[in-house]
């Protein structure tokens, strides 16, 4: 092979024409939009409790640290599922989309059940460890008190979360997206405009601090799961999936034993993934209240700049596995190595524009300017290291496109609690380097990650039709 052959097939392997990327807009510009209000409203809301006062803002971050680990649980939990139901999708086998719906229900109810014990009986435990030992009994006292009141309340709304994610999965992996992007647009409005009536009391509401934030939020749930189902059902001739779904709940027990096989390696990475990270804020806490503000301040912005990154990955989900089910393999190569390029060059621009605005985002927040020259700090390490996540995130859903879901385990959670974890641990708890030098070791390590994800996506280990299987 010539080298101008050789050029024209790593071109054609890594750029696409006009079709290719308007599809991939078709698909993704949903996902982005409603990504996009909803991290700018959680920014707002996060700004908003900052305002009544850092002890607040702080509870409210370690409480939702925890509400992050049920949520990924749910995500991981019906993920296995979602890997058949794409492929079922691009098989254009209804029946298949529809077994995987009801075994999601399943999955969702012993989530909420086993998660609703937890926050039950352990509130206080729980939020107790991410306090440092030199925090004053005072301060102690108070963000123990505000994240109970917050807790209370939001426990609540992960039921409407959970049906809604359910509906919502389920949609984009038939290709829809709009209707997502709208259940959660009426959502956040909600979200949005109750936070400022009952966090301050204003229009003759009343001032209700962290539970009108959470009462805000838990309000917003259950009109998201309201918009989500009763259109979803309404538009049945179009989403076939959704006919006469509730009239039986049996599923074949091959699907079953493939969704357990598949799915459990994903949920136990989702649970595994997000206690990491809560692990990392633990350790980031033996520094100080400070460090948990700063850090929270840094992962609501970089929720917001994340958009174009989460986003990519359901975009390869939904794409890649379709190829797949469709036993398109050749397209589904090419679809892998054109998103990851068109996502690392997006994230180059989104970690310039985080980069410069670094300095002047903290300041949207009523808090201590040590806090806010942290946050900046964290924001420049994220904007660094966006690159290389892009790179990570789609290798990820490569992988687990094609039912790899062992490999996934071991390349994502598996690689943060053998290598990550015990480093962010060491540096916390046995050493005094800085907090800026710990937060940039820990997420540096990625680094590792990216030449394990390149190798295992080339090699073509994900390349697989579970369906047929």
């Amino acid at each position: 092979m010539t080298a101008v052959k050789k050029i024209n097939k790593l071109k054609d392997y890594l750029v696409g024409d006009k079709f290719f990327y308007r599809r991939v807009l078709w698909i993704v510009l949903p996902i982005i939009i409603q990504n996009t209000i909803t991290n700018v409203v959680s920014l707002l809301d996060n700004v908003m409790v900052g305002r009544v006062g850092t002890l607040e803002m702080s509870a409210v971050a370690i409480v939702n640290q925890l509400l992050f680990v049920f949520n990924l649980c749910v995500f991981g939990g019906l993920s296995g599922a979602g890997i058949f139901a794409t492929q079922f999708a691009g098989a254009k086998d209804d029946d298949g989309v529809r077994n995987c719906f009801r075994l999601k229900l399943f999955i969702c109810g012993g989530i909420l059940l086993v998660s609703l014990l937890i926050f039950g009986f352990f509130p206080k435990q729980l939020i107790s460890l991410y306090l440092a030992e030199n925090t004053s009994p005072i301060d102690a006292a108070a963000t123990i008190g505000f994240g109970l009141d917050y807790m209370k309340v939001m426990a609540i709304g992960i039921i409407p979360f959970a049906v809604s994610m359910v509906y919502s999965s389920s949609l984009r992996e038939v290709g829809e997206t709009k209707l997502p992007m709208y259940a959660s647009i009426s959502a956040i409005f909600v979200n949005l405009v109750f936070n400022y009536f009952l966090i301050f009391g204003t229009f003759g509401f009343p001032r209700l601090g962290v539970v009108g934030a959470a009462i805000a939020t838990t309000l917003s749930r259950f009109v998201e799961m309201f918009v989500v189902v009763v259109f979803t059902h309404k538009r049945r001739g179009e989403f076939r999936f959704i006919k006469s779904v509730y009239r039986s709940f049996r599923i074949p027990k091959s699907l079953c034993a493939g969704v357990f096989k598949k799915g459990t390696p994903v949920l136990l990475n989702e649970l595994l993934w997000s206690m990491g990270v809560a692990f990392y804020l633990q350790c980031y806490s033996v520094r100080g209240l400070q460090v948990v503000a700063a850090a929270n301040i840094a992962s609501t912005v970089n929720n917001l700049f994340n958009v174009v990154l989460i986003s990519a990955g359901s975009a390869v989900a939904i794409m890649v596995g379709q190829c797949l089910g469709a036993n398109e393999i050749e397209n589904a190569k090419k679809t892998v190595w054109r998103l990851m390029v068109a996502t690392i060059l997006s994230c180059v621009l989104v970690g310039l524009v985080l980069a410069a605005l670094s300095g002047v985002l903290p300041h949207i927040y009523n808090t201590e300017a040590e806090v806010k020259e942290l946050a900046t700090t964290f924001m420049q390490i994220i904007a660094f290291m966006m690159p290389f996540n892009a790179f990570t995130h789609n290798s990820y859903f490569t992988l687990r496109s094609g039912g790899k879901t062992l490999i996934t385990f071991f390349f994502d959670s598996g690689f943060m609690w053998l290598i990550s974890a015990p480093v962010a641990f060491v540096l916390a708890h046995y050493t005094s380097i800085s907090i800026e030098l710990l937060y940039f070791s820990v997420l540096s390590l990625d680094f590792i990650k990216c030449i394990i994800g390149f190798f295992l996506v080339k090699k073509g280990v994900w390349i697989s039709n579970i369906v047929n299987e």
